[in-house]
């Protein structure tokens, strides 16, 4: 469902903003394999530790941070991405360490050859 995944990368790149500080960079990459597309989303921002790292996409486990400028969010976005990336039958992860930036992981399945074009897109 393409709404889904917008969403899923609107939700992606807000939080590498939040916390990427002034003169930071936020990159998105795309690459379309033949059976899946890998999207990552890399800030150089400030980082998760691993205790933290372990919290994320978990609606049972309280996980909230402040962004470079003192913004706060539910910590339910990461929840929402993971179920519409699941939903789409794909799957999400992230790898951090604090101080050295972010990298959100997104793997969707598509269809023999990569990326199909949809009629009026």
């Amino acid at each position: 469902d393409r709404e889904m995944i917008n969403t899923v990368l609107r939700n992606l790149i807000n939080n590498a903003v939040k916390f990427t500080g002034k003169g930071g960079s936020v990159n998105v990459e795309v690459e379309n394999k033949i059976s899946n597309l890998e999207i990552r989303v890399k800030d150089e921002g400030v980082g998760i530790s691993e205790e933290n790292l372990k919290k994320l996409f978990r609606i049972d486990v309280k996980y909230k941070s402040r962004g470079t400028a003192g913004e706060t969010g539910t910590g339910l976005g990461l929840v929402l991405c993971k179920e519409f990336v699941e939903k789409n039958g794909g799957i999400i992860w992230c790898e951090s360490k604090p101080g050295a930036g972010t990298t959100f992981f997104v793997q969707i399945p598509v269809g023999p050859g990569g990326i199909r074009e949809e009629k009026g897109s």
